[in-house]
């Protein structure tokens, strides 16, 4: 059965960072583009960025780019997300998903 386990979220102050993890079991995980959406208070869910199987393209919503990094380690079933230069904006639960299947999620709180 698909597992997908997020962790790495926290509190942080605006301009700080962090990495998010997403280990994934129960799949073939080299096979599947793998995505990061979040879903900010009271919003709806938010496409933030799209990795390919072999991590060579990576695509990035326009609110993110530059700011964040998606990578994936395939030896290690393991998606990640670094994140820099956070903003209170950023506020969200972050989830990974494949298609057809979503994670629990990690709550990032950017905030003073």
């Amino acid at each position: 059965q698909v597992q997908l386990v997020e962790s790495g979220g926290g509190l942080v102050q605006p301009g700080g960072s962090l990495r998010l993890s997403c280990a994934a079991s129960g799949f073939t995980f080299s096979s599947y583009d793998m995505r990061w959406v979040r879903q900010a208070p009271g919003k709806g869910l938010e496409w933030v960025s799209t990795i390919s199987t072999d991590g060579a393209v990576k695509h990035y919503a326009a609110s993110v780019k530059r700011r964040f990094t998606i990578s994936r380690d395939n030896r290690h079933n393991t998606l990640y997300l670094q994140m820099n230069s956070l903003k209170p904006d950023d506020t969200a639960v972050y989830y990974c998903e494949k298609s057809g299947d979503r994670g629990q999620g990690t709550q990032v709180t950017v905030s003073s």
